[in-house]
This record gives C-alpha cells, structure tokens and sequence, in this order.
C-alpha cells in the first residue's frame, strides 16, 4: 500500500503488539537525527531517469558515471541513481546494502514543495506529459501530487503539513 492510500488511514498499526513496541521506543532516548543525507534507486535507464530528475523536477547532477548519477535535492540531500546491473557487478564497499524487497521492486520518494507552488509543478509536468496519478490533500491540510518516474518508482511532490513537524 502506497503512503498517500496510507495517509487518509486513521489508525496505522494498533495492534497490542505495534502499541507495545511503539511505546518501548518512546521510552528509550535516542540521540537526533537531522535528515536523510542520501538515498538510492535503481533503475534501467539511466538516461531517462536522468532527464526525469535533472530537467523535469530540476534537481543539479553532482556526478555522472557509467552505472551511477548523483543529484542534488534542495541543497540538503543526495539522490542516488544506480543502473540496475550496478549491483550485479559492483565489489560491495563495506556501506552498501542490498534491499531486502530487490531492485526490481518499485519504490516510494516524496519531496517538499512549497504549499504556493502545486499550481506550477502541475502545469510543468503537463508541460513535460507526466500523469498525475493522484493528488490528495491530507487532514492537515497539505497537499499531494503523486507521479511516476520512467521506472514506476512513486514520486510524491508535497506541500508542508503531512507530517506535523514538516
């Protein structure tokens, strides 16, 4: 289940079991962390998930290489790009982690956009032929734009709000 379906879900998890595991993380303190500095997708067309992040949604190219894209999201964070054979011949640096669901399976990004710009992003992804596959607004009263990049991953563009800290 996508995270917009998830979203308009009341209760998420209120088994005993979730309730009790919950509160025992509550109970232990953590030190913070401050954001996600990189993540990783994997995808079998590099060149079409390139013009997809770089010229559609704008991030800056950091690094291009023959199996690997780095881009830039909003000055804070890094995404990632691996062709999906990556994996297949890479020598597994001591920081890389296999994904458990694979690399075939699609996965979920959302990135910030400010609540005046969803107008704009709409008309540059017509402008572009993206789909919009959903748009929502949540109880909190932000707002969603959910589309797909050339490998089926799910790319939400999401107004402050969705979480409260946001």
């Amino acid at each position: 289940m996508t995270l917009w379906k998830l979203r308009n879900v009341n209760v998420i998890g209120t088994s005993d079991a979730v309730r009790a595991a919950r509160d025992a993380r509550e109970r232990v303190d953590a030190p913070t962390l401050a954001r996600i500095v990189e993540t990783s997708l994997y995808v079998q067309d590099l060149r079409a998930a390139r013009h997809f992040y770089a010229e559609v949604l704008g991030l800056e190219m950091l690094l291009t290489a023959s199996r690997l894209i780095a881009l830039r999201v909003g000055g804070l964070s890094v995404l990632l790009l691996f062709h999906r054979s990556a994996m297949e011949h890479a020598t597994s640096p001591p920081h890389t982690v296999r994904s458990p669901r694979g690399i075939d399976s699609p996965q979920q990004l959302l990135f910030a956009i400010p609540s005046d710009a969803v107008n704009t992003w709409i008309e540059r992804l017509q402008q572009h032929g993206i789909a919009i596959e959903n748009r929502t607004s949540s109880a909190q009263g932000s707002e969603s734009i959910c589309i797909r990049d050339p490998d089926g991953h799910a790319v939400e563009l999401v107004t402050p709000g969705l979480w409260s800290h946001d």
